[in-house]
């Protein structure tokens, strides 16, 4: 059962919308085209201010993830999954890997031990360095996106 998000009080609760719709549309759940909930399908689902949601929301659309379509609401825009996806892993070798080379490098492990380390790792969480995307099926999809949706219903 895919985990359902809940929003916290560790960070400002329009970031953490913004965060969960730019998840599900780095995931495939949002695909390009599709319409996100309207601000105040996301403020009765999450019970917050319909400002707070639309200033997440905002935070998409400043950002190119999202697009306004007048009168009928916001739709994930095109290039947004790729755009996502890229500026993450540029972000994850940054913050990860380039701070992990440099430890090994003061460790004395070489490439070839670190690649082992990295793959036995994965190994014992079950996950496989092999492949470079996931894939979903469309009952795990639409699951898995209903913590932004309300399930679905508006």
């Amino acid at each position: 059962m895919p985990e359902v998000n809940v929003l916290d009080e560790g960070s400002p609760l329009f970031v953490q919308i913004a965060e969960q719709i730019a998840d599900d549309i780095a995931e495939g759940n949002l695909a390009e085209g599709e319409r996100v909930p309207s601000t105040n399908e996301l403020a009765a689902y999450y019970r917050i201010n319909p400002a707070t949601a639309a200033k997440g929301i905002n935070v998409l659309i400043d950002d190119g993830l999202l697009e306004k379509r007048r009168g009928i609401g916001m739709f994930v825009a095109p290039g947004a999954r790729e755009r996502l996806v890229t500026e993450r892993r540029k972000r994850f070798a940054e913050q990860y890997i380039d701070r992990m080379l440099i430890e090994a490098r003061r460790l004395g492990i070489d490439d070839d031990t670190l690649v082992s380390m990295v793959r036995d790792a994965s190994n014992s969480h079950g996950t496989s360095t092999t492949t470079g995307a996931s894939t979903t099926t469309g009952a795990s999809n639409s699951a898995s996106h209903s913590h932004t949706t309300g399930g679905g219903t508006a």
